[in-house]
């Protein structure tokens, strides 16, 4: 081994239950079997990651760290955060969340994420997130009607007997009610986009929501974000145009969708009226966002031998 300090970062909130004592008894067998030098560390708040991950790092400021999410998509999201512009520390995934779907970038070698062994033994590679003022994301930062569909739910979440999805549902039927489009003063690689927009999506990597693929070709190395515009569309239209985004066909509809690729983007709202923002499923609201690529800025942990996927672009028409 290379002398690496191993922290594992355990969020006891992510997915449908507490899997502390699951994960912990996990990490001590890996351990054994490859012995190294770690930690186990409990998050008991949102952001509390970020926090945990800058402290060690001030504590060991030329140490080679290896940091592990043992969460879901947030807590990879905040281990990450921390880790960013430390040259001296690397992270990677042990998924225990719902959706997991950063690693889904690496296709069907993702499920050798779930193996602690292949973990701690695995190289670093470099790829590209998105780093703003509000944030950094790994998979999507987005502005619009989904990040007001994912706010309005957690009020509805604590309502009984609505399942899984009734708190999606009514979300979205309220956020169809207050109308799907609003004005955005948008700049992209300095050309401006400004206008009324259902939804704004800077993407890096192929998923996120647990089953959105808005651009399937997105690349995580390629030092550049996918831009999605999503323009003002009727509420007869919106179903088979967001239908379209969500499955990665946003080609058939040029008429509606803007595609760009770009380094930078900045969105503000009119008289910076605060606007629900997504950033890998963490909202926060602000009257306006500056954001880039942060162009192989994170150093990410994977089995030996496993790198990402690039799919391939979709479109029914002429088919």
């Amino acid at each position: 081994m290379d002398g690496s300090k191993h922290i594992f970062i355990v969020n006891p909130a992510a997915g449908a239950r507490d899997r502390t004592t699951e994960i912990a008894g996990a990490i001590r067998a890996a351990a054994l079997r490859s012995p190294v030098e770690y930690e186990i560390l409990i998050t008991e708040a949102p952001r509390h990651a970020i926090e945990l991950v800058e402290r060690v790092i001030e504590e060991n400021p030329t140490h080679p760290l290896r940091f592990y999410a043992c969460g879901g998509d947030g807590t990879l999201k905040e281990v990450a955060e921390g880790c960013l512009g430390a040259p001296n520390a690397s992270f990677t995934h042990y998924p225990a969340g719902t959706g997991n779907d950063f690693i889904k970038i690496f296709g069907a070698a993702a499920d050798r994420f779930r193996d602690l062994n292949q973990l701690i033994r695995g190289e670093i590679i470099e790829i590209d997130g998105i780093e703003s003022d509000c944030g950094l994301a790994l998979n999507v930062l987005s502005v619009g009607v989904d990040a007001r569909v994912a706010d309005s739910m957690q009020k509805y979440k604590r309502l009984p007997l609505l399942g899984s999805q009734g708190p999606y549902l009514l979300a979205t039927l309220e956020e169809v009610a207050k109308g799907l489009a609003r004005p955005y003063h948008i700049t992209v690689d300095g050309h401006d986009y400004d206008g009324r927009y259902t939804l704004v999506i800077a993407v890096n990597g192929h998923c996120y929501g647990g089953g959105f693929t808005p651009v399937p070709e997105s690349d995580v190395q390629d030092g550049l974000l996918n831009v999605l515009l999503i323009q003002a569309v009727s509420r007869l239209t919106a179903a088979k145009v967001i239908s379209a985004y969500k499955t990665g066909f946003y080609r058939d509809y040029p008429q509606y969708i803007t595609a760009l690729q770009a380094r930078e983007l900045t969105i503000y709202s009119p008289n910076e009226m605060p606007m629900e923002i997504n950033l890998d499923g963490e909202i926060v609201r602000s009257g306006h966002i500056s954001m880039r690529v942060a162009e192989g800025q994170m150093r990410v942990i994977v089995p030996e031998g496993v790198r990402p996927e690039v799919g391939t672009p979709r479109s029914r028409v002429g088919k």
